[in-house]
């Protein structure tokens, strides 16, 4: 999952004004999609779908009091899961995006209050969402990412919010608290793979690039060989995996070729018995005949004299 926060700019991201410009462009997609008859997503925030873009606008641009005119009256995040997390999240671009507002929902904001340190909840924090589902430098198949509008002051207006402040835990002076970057990027992705029931691999971790992308050397080389290790592992468990089915088939077709002997044993001896006895009643009725016919001629003889 890669999260950024835009930095500010004079164009779409400039912050220090309304959010107008951001809106627009955030909304610019769906005018395409519609032209093609193609499924579009409106603005969402916690609790609900469809939110006009003019609601957006006049909600952000009044949530500034106590700002100065050239304080940031709000942020912009983009979200983008990756190909793999996409396939996790649903099969068509609706259900992709209705897993998407639920991950923002559940996970995401929930997150973003916890790592202000002041005690903050989902519902302390004003935003808007926004579905897109195409990147024009993106290489990907699969493109589905989310646009936040998050307002700086929270929903009473009354707290100063900045994701950006690189404070940690202060408590004297203007600007008291911090925001806990990395703490967050962790957090999201764990939560992402609780949501979705997600395996991730480790080379797909944010430990994992940002380790390779900002650590020393060594922790470079730490991270490639506990990679290198992992692998082995597996290899080593997918191999005694096909040996152990190998080994059941084995005993299987020997159990089977023992069993189909012992069938073919009884078998035969039943039809031994069964020969048996039939050889043993035919000698019988010979017999009874036989002495039939000695009576018969004791008689005869009797009736002569």
């Amino acid at each position: 999952m890669h999260i950024d926060f835009a930095p500010p700019s004079n164009g779409t991201y400039n912050n220090s004004g309304s959010c107008r410009q951001l809106a627009n462009y955030m909304e610019h997609e769906d005018l395409e999609r519609m032209e093609k008859g193609i499924y579009t997503e409106g603005f969402f925030n916690l609790a609900e779908d469809n939110i006009y873009k003019s609601k957006v606008i006049k909600d952000i641009d009044t949530n500034i009091g106590q700002l100065l005119k050239t304080d940031a009256k709000f942020y912009a995040i983009h979200v983008s899961p990756s190909e793999k997390e996409l396939q996790a999240m649903g099969n068509t671009e609706q259900e992709q995006a209705e897993a998407m507002k639920r991950y923002i929902r559940e996970v995401f904001i929930p997150e973003y209050a916890k790592n202000f340190n002041k005690k903050l909840s989902s519902s302390d924090i004003k935003f808007y969402g926004k579905i897109h589902f195409d990147r024009s430098h993106s290489d990907n198949k699969l493109n589905m990412h989310c646009h936040l509008i998050v307002s700086r002051k929270d929903q009473a207006n009354k707290k100063k919010l900045s994701p950006l402040t690189n404070h940690k835990n202060t408590t004297n002076g203007v600007i008291k608290g911090s925001f806990e970057r990395v703490n967050l990027f962790q957090q999201v992705e764990q939560g992402f793979d609780k949501l979705f029931n997600y395996n991730r691999q480790p080379t797909e971790s944010f430990d994992y690039h940002s380790t390779m992308k900002n650590g020393s050397i060594y922790e470079q080389l730490t991270i490639h060989e506990q990679q290198f290790i992992d692998e082995k592992k597996n290899e080593i468990f997918q191999s005694s995996e096909i040996k152990n089915n190998i080994s059941c088939n084995i005993d299987s077709k020997q159990n089977s070729e023992q069993f189909f002997n012992q069938v073919n044993s009884k078998t035969a001896d039943s039809l031994l018995s069964i020969f048996s006895l039939r050889d043993t009643n035919n000698y019988d009725a010979t017999q009874a005949e036989k002495l039939q016919a000695k009576k018969l001629k004791k008689i005869k003889k009797k009736g002569i004299r």
